[in-house]
């Protein structure tokens, strides 16, 4: 008789466990940004309305917690290229894109330290969103240049390095002030010449 062998299935978890996962994810990020990466993990829990064992099944480690804000930010501000392209004439698409990376450098600012602290590289967690990342702006722009918005000879990441920039020379807590005012000098800047 021949033996039947199980198929490993992945289930996809329950609703209220992914409504738990989500909004640990939600309030760590804000607690992370707040009060830094060593914020009480029991806090985090009972701010989420979940039991400390909870939020341990979902991130066993702060790392691992790390690491999920980080990538969560990241799928956000990728998948935010999309919803921006349907909803928004192209320059008003690229702007809020803008915008949105602003905040996405804040929680990398936030985060980096803390995974270097934690273990060492934080590379691989970083490397694996940047390609996503490259790709959003190359296709905002490129759609905007499509619609005559912006110059022709613009390139997507000089908008990404203006950004960084302003945030690697930040000296006061106010910089993303700075970066958002930048996003429209420069959303004017790449318009053709008239």
């Amino acid at each position: 008789m021949p033996t039947k062998h199980k198929q490993a299935s992945v289930r996809k978890p329950r609703s209220d466990a992914q409504r738990n996962r989500e909004r640990i994810l939600e309030v760590a990020k804000e607690a992370f940004t707040r009060s830094g990466a060593n914020t009480s993990l029991d806090d985090i829990a009972r701010d989420a309305g979940v039991g400390p064992g909870t939020l341990y099944r979902h991130f066993p480690t702060r790392e691992e917690l790390l690491e999920a804000v980080y990538r969560t930010e990241m799928e956000k501000l990728a998948s935010a290229e999309q919803k921006f392209a349907e909803e928004l004439p192209p320059i008003e698409a690229l702007r809020a894109w803008l915008l949105l990376f602003v905040d996405y450098i804040a929680a990398k600012q936030l985060i980096a330290p803390a995974l270097n602290a934690l273990a060492g590289d934080p590379k691989k967690v970083f490397e694996a969103s940047y390609a996503r990342i490259w790709e959003a702006i190359r296709a905002l722009v490129k759609r905007a240049i499509k619609s005559g918005d912006i110059r022709e000879d613009l390139d997507p990441v000089d908008l990404l390095r203006a950004l960084i920039g302003v945030a690697n020379v930040a000296t006061s807590v106010d910089w993303q002030q700075s970066a958002r005012r930048l996003v429209d000098i420069l959303i004017s800047g790449s318009r053709p010449a008239k």
